[in-house]
C-alpha cells in the first residue's frame, strides 16, 4: 500500500461544496483537485491521475453519469457520486454505471470520510493499467480517445471503443463475455451476447484482423476474448 498522501478529485459546480470538501480533505491529509464542470474533471482525472474521484451527478456542462462513463473507459479509480437526488432508481443507475459508491446531499461530513477510507483501502500500488497502447501498427491512446492503425486514424463507434480499450486494459488476460456485457451494456444485459458478437465482428473488421490468424483480438470460444500482446 502506498505511503504517500491520496489524492482526491472533487467534481462539482457548487462553490461552497468544493471549498467545505477541499478544507475537509486536506485536513484528514489528503491532496485534493477541484473541478467545477465535466470538461475539468476529465482533463484532471487524465493528467493527474487521482486515487479517488467525488463526482456530482448535476454539471453544467454534462451530466455525471456522461463523466462516469468516459471515465470508465480507461480507469477504475473508485468514483463516489454526489447527488441531491435521492430517489432509490438513480443510486442503482450510479452503482450500474460503474460507481463505487453513492452519497447524497446534504451529507455528514464524518460519513463521508468514512466512505472515503473504505473506498481507498484498495489503493493501487502503482500498476494502473497503461493509459496507452503502442505496438508500431496499432496505437489506442486512452486519454485523448483515440485509435490510430497504420498511421491513419480509426473510426469507432462508443461501444467498439468500448469492447477495445476494455480488452486492451485486461492484455494478455481471458475477458469472459459476461463480464464485457456488464461493463459496456450494463447488469441488465449480461445474456445478450450478440450484442458483444457484432461490435467484435465491427471491431475485426476494421482493424483487417483475421478471426483465423487474429493479430489482437483471440476469441476464447464460449467463454469470451482476449487482447494478444
Amino acid at each position: 500500500m502506498s505511503t504517500t498522501p491520496a489524492c482526491i478529485l472533487v467534481v462539482d459546480d457548487e462553490a461552497q461544496i468544493r471549498k467545505f470538501l477541499d478544507i475537509s480533505l486536506r485536513a484528514e491529509g489528503y491532496k485534493v483537485l477541484l473541478a467545477a464542470n465535466a470538461g475539468e474533471g476529465l482533463a484532471l482525472a487524465a493528467t493527474q491521475m487521482p486515487d479517488l474521484v467525488v463526482l456530482d451527478i448535476g454539471l453544467p456542462d454534462r451530466e455525471g453519469y456522461d463523466v462516469l462513463a468516459d471515465l470508465r473507459q480507461w480507469s477504475q479509480m473508485p468514483v463516489l457520486m454526489l447527488s441531491v437526488r435521492d430517489a432509490e432508481n438513480e443510486k442503482v443507475r450510479a452503482l450500474d454505471a460503474g460507481a463505487n459508491d453513492y452519497v447524497t446531499k446534504p451529507f455528514g461530513i464524518q460519513e463521508l470520510m468514512a466512505r472515503l477510507r473504505a473506498l481507498l483501502r484498495g489503493r493501487s500500488d502503482g500498476s494502473e493499467s497503461p493509459l496507452r497502447y503502442d505496438d508500431g501498427q496499432l496505437i489506442i491512446d486512452m486519454v485523448r480517445r483515440e485509435v490510430v492503425l497504420q498511421g491513419l486514424p480509426l473510426s469507432l463507434t462508443r461501444k467498439e471503443y468500448a469492447v477495445l480499450t476494455t480488452l486492451v486494459r485486461h492484455a494478455g488476460r481471458l475477458v469472459t463475455q459476461q463480464q464485457l456485457l456488464q461493463e459496456i451494456w450494463g447488469a441488465t444485459h449480461t445474456r445478450d451476447s450478440h450484442y458483444l458478437r457484432v461490435v467484435v465482428g465491427k471491431l475485426r473488421q476494421k482493424l483487417g484482423d483475421d478471426p483465423a490468424l487474429p493479430r489482437w483480438l483471440k476469441t476464447e470460444p464460449g467463454v469470451g476474448y482476449r487482447f494478444l500482446i
